[in-house]
């Protein structure tokens, strides 16, 4: 069989998953990246603290390229033709004699008024460190008040990203016990709905609340945000949060390339596909991870290991179809959530499928599992150590 050749648009968990299983397939592929590292997302939690930096939670391209064989392009997407496979780049490169195409390019925030005046810990890599410029300067300062949150998406709630805001803000919490100053600040958490967090299930929510109570943190939800302020958060039923320093994850939606390409859209922007990734009606292309509309329950959400999983299936069925064996692996029994919600002094762990929620409290040793994680994140991916099955 001749090499069929894979063109990769996106390096993230999507992106660099399938990348590294194609290759296993011995299938020639190239990534194609606006940026030239693969950024840990779950564990840039800690950089606001400082208790990491941007470079620890970073995987150069050239790396995971050299340990796996794929080639990487570094040069964001500027078009995408999906129905004849031509890709543009920003630097005027097109890109037009691959057999397949896998689009993973993440997602586009959802933009609101104001928010120039709030920094997110799932935007751009280097939010995460100007957070811990703005924090450090708070605590020069001796006081303050913090506010966390995250926003909605009506189309797609499967888009929303709330899991991070909880992790920063009681890991915020734990940074200012331990440099003894905790009670000269305020720390408030706001979203718009009525039951964040819901998609975990009843019990943890219920859990949730006795950590806001046990650590003090304020809660403000159910009213929409109207606008963001450099004082603070405005809501539709009147009321203000005053904050001298705004953390706010907004909901994602379709990602602007994606959404002026020929793909097929839902409503909310996400490339429509089967449970197979497959692009249908389209030749042989792609769309896994963020970029895609997921299918399945009502509580499904968007993370990174169903990303990754949807990379994997489609390695496995770019392989067959490339041998015309009609074989294909399926999403859809993989769906959960499933994370390690870290407070800087502990965890807990949330699990969540069609049987319902479980959250399971891990004082100390479950802020060390997700360090571990974090380790190991990095090194099997730069096949230093072996992959564990299903991580």
């Amino acid at each position: 069989m001749d090499s069929k050749k894979v063109l990769i648009l996106g390096g993230g968990f999507a992106g660099v998953e399938a990348a590294i299983y194609l290759r296993k397939q011995e299938l020639d592929v190239t990534l194609v990246s606006d940026r030239d590292y693969f950024y840990i997302y779950p564990t840039s939690i800690w950089i606001p603290t400082g208790e990491v930096t941007k470079e620890d939670v970073s995987v150069p391209l050239d790396a995971l390229a050299f340990a796996h064989g794929f080639k990487v392009i570094v040069d964001p997407v500027s078009k995408i033709e999906a129905k004849i496979k031509k890709i543009t780049l920003e630097s005027g490169r097109i890109l037009d004699e691959y057999d397949y195409v896998v689009v993973a390019l993440g997602q586009d925030k959802i933009s609101m008024k104001g928010m120039e005046h709030t920094l997110s810990i799932c935007g751009k890599p280097e939010e995460a460190t100007e957070l811990h410029k703005r924090l450090d300067a708070l605590l020069l300062k001796g006081s303050g008040k913090i506010a966390m949150g995250f926003g909605g998406n009506a189309k797609d709630p499967s888009a929303v990203r709330g899991g991070p805001a909880f992790e920063v803000l009681f890991n915020v919490d734990t940074y200012l016990k331990r440099k003894g100053v905790r009670e000269n600040f305020e720390l408030t958490f706001f979203a718009p709905m009525h039951k964040p967090g819901m998609k975990m299930g009843e019990k943890a929510l219920v859990m949730m609340d006795k950590m806001f109570k046990m650590t003090n943190i304020h809660k403000q939800v159910g009213s929409k945000i109207t606008h963001f302020d450099a004082d603070g958060i405005s809501f539709e039923d009147g009321t203000k949060i005053t904050s001298d320093l705004t953390m706010f994850i907004s909901a994602g939606t379709g990602h602007n390339i994606i959404a002026a390409s020929d793909l097929p859209l839902s409503d909310a922007g996400f490339v429509v596909t089967n449970e197979y990734n497959e692009v249908e009606g389209f030749d042989n292309v792609y769309a896994i991870g963020d970029s895609t509309a997921l299918m399945g329950p009502e509580w499904k959400a968007k993370q990174g290991h169903v990303a990754e999983v949807m990379a994997k299936n489609v390695a496995y069925n770019i392989f067959q179809h490339a041998q015309n064996i009609d074989s294909k692996q399926s999403y859809i029994h993989h769906l959960n959530i499933l994370c390690v919600m870290d407070t800087g002094n502990g965890a807990a762990f949330v699990h969540r499928n069609d049987k319902g929620g479980t959250m399971i409290p891990l004082p100390v040793i479950g802020h060390w599992m997700k360090k571990g994680w974090g380790w190991y994140c990095r090194n099997s991916k730069l096949g230093k150590i072996p992959r564990i099955p299903g991580m």
